[in-house]
């Protein structure tokens, strides 16, 4: 008779190897020469010398075996062994037959952050996923399909800004540039060896005795100004000391992406203090990394 209800238009249907029988209640289930896993003996129909089986007092499954409720013999026959699908598969979809209302929806909730994959399609070939680290879903160049691409800034944005304060007086009488023990430093890692970095420095300054006071910035051990500095205080011969503000920026090219420190440094002509953040002024130290 035809079938009853609903027509069945999916499902997996496998018709395993054959076994050939000897004196063992023990058989492997092999398809096409390799381990097959029914999930149960109920979705199993087994023959066995043109008997159909009762599953589950007749044999069971376990893992990729069948086990017999008796030991059979070289003269019985294990007509065949037909798997019908694994519970709830639907096998693989033929290309093309999978509508996008039947994709489930995204386990991203955007409400707090990724906790999941962002599906989309990669030009009608199938579907991809996240992509890596620094990367973005943009539309493609052709306006086709969606990509993930590198997001970065555009030459001259500012990438990073790192900045540092002192508020304590510091002094040095040495006649060659050290940093007086002062803490107007940063330390910056860039994003890229093209990119730049700006460095801006203020703070007060005083000279004592009749001789000059010099303030420069370095990068790591390189001066970044001249042999006498960014910044020379100039004592005049008639005065014990001399006050100003040090102001110096400068657009430095490191050329690497390892963590980089720039720092002020100071020296005087003579053994008298050059002095940085003179009265306890605030001095600060910004550098801004600038897209190259």
């Amino acid at each position: 008779m035809p079938y009853v209800g609903k027509t069945p238009v999916v499902g997996n249907f496998v018709k395993l190897d054959a076994i050939v029988t000897s004196a063992t209640a023990t058989y492997n289930l092999l398809n096409g020469g390799v381990a097959y896993f029914p999930q149960t003996a109920n979705n199993c129909i087994v023959s066995l010398n043109g008997v159909i089986q009762s599953p589950t007092s007749a044999y069971t499954i376990s893992g990729s075996t069948i086990v017999f409720s008796d030991a059979l013999t070289s003269s019985d026959s294990i007509d065949f062994i037909l798997v019908l699908g694994d519970v709830l598969a639907i096998g693989t979809p033929s290309d093309g037959t999978v509508t996008n209302a039947k994709i489930a929806a995204s386990t991203i909730d955007l409400t707090t952050k990724v906790t999941g994959t962002l599906p989309y399609t990669n030009g009608g070939t199938g579907l991809a996923t996240l992509g890596t680290a620094g990367q973005a879903l943009v539309v493609n160049s052709g306006a086709t399909a969606l990509q993930y691409s590198t997001v970065g800034a555009t030459a001259g944005q500012v990438i990073q800004v790192v900045t540092a304060t002192d508020s304590t007086e510091r002094s040095t009488n040495s006649t060659s540039f050290v940093t007086g023990s002062n803490t107007l430093s940063v330390t910056i890692t860039p994003a890229s060896a093209s990119n730049k970095i700006f460095v801006i420095v203020g703070t007060g300054v005083r000279a004592v005795s009749v001789a000059n006071a010099y303030y420069t910035i370095y990068r790591g051990s390189t001066n970044l100004g001249s042999a006498n500095g960014m910044f020379f205080l100039p004592q005049s011969a008639d005065t014990s000391k001399a006050d100003a503000y040090f102001a110096a920026s400068i657009l430095d090219s490191p050329a690497t992406t390892s963590a980089t420190t720039y720092q002020v440094y100071m020296k005087k002509d003579d053994a008298n203090p050059a002095i940085l953040n003179y009265a306890n002024t605030k001095g600060s130290i910004t550098v801004m990394e600038i897209k190259g």
